[in-house]
């Protein structure tokens, strides 16, 4: 029961502050006087971002593009960052020598890499996918070896002791005790390469919606600008909660699906 009112509670109160968010907003640039090149109302971010969601030209050319970027990134980084994950979680001696490198990696900014990458690829759609690569692959390797790592050595001694091929134990063991933390590394791979494909637009090329955000502030067009915001941020909602949905599906055994279906009652 108390799950069930936590959950409604929760249901009513996300709409609720975003209410008084946008109610906040639309006070302030009303009080304030702030001027409307500075920042639009909601009334005008909203006429703004309906004017492009209904705009074919957006869809077909800026939000494919980026579309394209994002996956297409995501897909090399998917690839390169789990078979190296596997592949270091199995190897202590492995882990040890790539430890400061990757160190070393995670501190440095990906997105400072972004000049480079347009100066090694071009201004086309390549420069962005090996950015958005590059900033997806880390936290699949990283969960990818995690994983591996935290194998119960009582899943190892029952594999040993039926003499399971490296063949059974890979698929009957180590992936599917892995598959958690390779979709968790996922949820943060989607967000970091959507980031990096449209950070990429906004350096270089001439389509996409960072350049599409870069030309509307060119031409201080801000209501627009506002509303592009917006439309990122739900392009990257709505792949966000499709890579988090595989869950259901790939390890509806898991303890997380599990708990998030009992909450549901």
């Amino acid at each position: 029961m108390k799950r069930f009112v936590r959950r409604h509670l929760v249901f009513f109160t996300t709409p609720l502050v975003l209410f008084l968010l946008i109610g906040g907003w639309q006070l302030y640039v009303t009080v304030s006087g702030v001027s409307h090149f500075l920042l639009p109302g909601p009334g005008a971010v909203w006429e703004a971002l309906k004017t492009q969601v209904t705009d074919p030209f957006v869809w077909q050319v800026h939000v494919k593009t980026t579309f394209y970027e994002t996956v297409a990134g995501l897909a090399i980084g998917v690839a390169i960052g789990v078979s190296s994950g596997f592949a270091i979680g199995k190897s202590r001696l492995l882990a040890l020598i790539i430890k400061p490198f990757l160190v070393l990696t995670q501190v440095t900014p990906k997105v400072a890499l972004a000049p480079l990458f347009i100066l090694w690829f071009g201004f086309d759609e390549s420069s962005k996918i090996a950015l958005a690569a590059i900033v997806s692959f880390f936290p699949l390797m990283v969960n990818t070896a995690f994983g591996i790592q935290s194998l119960p050595q009582g899943h190892k001694d029952m594999a040993a002791s039926i003499g399971a091929t490296k063949t059974f134990r890979f698929l009957r063991i180590e992936l599917p005790h892995t598959m958690a933390y390779i979709l968790a590394g996922l949820e943060q791979a989607i967000v970091l390469a959507t980031i990096g494909a449209i950070v990429g637009e906004y350096l270089g090329g001439d389509k996409g919606l960072g350049r599409y955000a870069l030309n509307l502030q060119n031409n201080l067009q801000i209501d627009l600008l506002f509303g592009s915001i917006v439309l990122m941020a739900a392009y990257g909602m709505v792949l966000y909660l499709a890579v988090s949905s595989l869950k259901r599906f790939l390890i509806p055994w898991h303890e997380s699906v599990r708990l998030n279906r009992t909450e549901t009652f």
